[in-house]
């Protein structure tokens, strides 16, 4: 709070913000703002089993980074924004002598690539497929507009709409905190028109819309099969088919997780492609290649 001594171990910052899994909670974190995330959001956004996660959240609240609080009986976590605004006062706060008149070039700099292009702006559409629009697409739009915020705009959409989104795919999404205001099946078609946004990347992410002959999207797409089984058609208990749409909501969530992070700005469209093919490949707590081995051997 300000008016109050911030403290913060500045080393020990560092220190913490030097390994992957505790960069990318802590960035998650930072977006998410003072609401913070559970224990159980932050695990599945990151496929981290819970116990290394705990390993790294505490490692990050020892440097004063992160603050966490108990409701009923979750546990959430938050950047602790004074404290972070301290750690960065103590990283540029000397820039220039104290003469900001001076930095321009610095400040240049940071809104260029290592090439020296300006870094970019631009906010990329992406369009997640299915037959029904019911479930998975719906699931992915989700997802993308909450981890994609600020640099993907996310449209799902289907080639039959049922014409309602499935109550599962609600609840879980709702149990994760993901967005669901908004969400409805609807057909393909309305991507197709001449006024419908440039889609920068198209996904299918089940097997019959796949095979089907989509309209012709505005742009050139980057397109890949993200293809995943119909949690809609398990059967069994209501427990039985929420796992089943937790299960999906998982998947969905590691391949956006990875999507995001793309070095998109540096990548040839055909390494783009590569890239995102690629992704459909893989599974929390698996290589891609990994996967391909397990599926042929299967």
């Amino acid at each position: 709070m300000r008016g109050e001594a911030v403290r913060i171990d500045l080393v020990g910052a560092l220190s913490a913000l030097a390994q992957e899994h505790r960069l990318a909670a802590f960035r998650l974190l930072i977006a998410r703002g003072p609401a913070g995330l559970t224990a159980g959001a932050l695990a599945a956004r990151l496929a981290l089993a819970p116990s290394a996660l705990s390993f790294h959240l505490a490692h990050l609240e020892r440097s004063g980074l992160v603050q966490s609080w108990r409701a009923g009986r979750q546990i959430f976590y938050a950047a602790n924004q004074a404290a972070t605004e301290t750690f960065l006062r103590f990283l540029v706060g000397d820039c220039c002598g104290g003469k900001p008149e001076l930095c321009a070039d610095f400040a240049a700099r940071l809104t260029t690539d290592q090439e020296g292009n300006m870094a970019s702006t631009r906010v990329f559409n992406v369009l997640f497929l299915c037959t029904g629009n019911s479930a998975r697409s719906i699931i992915a739009e989700s997802v993308l507009r909450r981890l994609g915020a600020g640099k993907f705009n996310a449209y799902s959409a289907g080639s039959q709409p049922k014409g309602e989104v499935n109550p599962y795919a609600i609840e879980v999404l709702k149990a994760f905190d993901f967005p669901t205001d908004g969400l409805r099946s609807k057909g393909w078609d309305e991507f197709g028109k001449p006024d419908a946004p440039n889609l920068d990347f198209v996904f299918t992410v089940c097997d019959s819309a796949a095979a089907e002959a989509c309209p012709v999207w505005p742009g050139q797409p980057v397109t890949a099969h993200w293809g995943l089984p119909d949690p809609a058609e398990v059967e069994g208990s209501d427990l039985d088919k929420k796992r089943a749409f937790t299960e999906t909501y998982k998947m969905l969530s590691h391949r956006i997780g990875i999507f995001v992070h793309l070095p998109i700005d540096s990548l040839s469209s055909i390494g783009l492609e590569g890239k995102v093919r690629e992704i459909g490949k893989s599974a929390p707590g698996k290589s891609a290649a990994g996967d391909a081995a397990e599926r042929h051997s299967a």
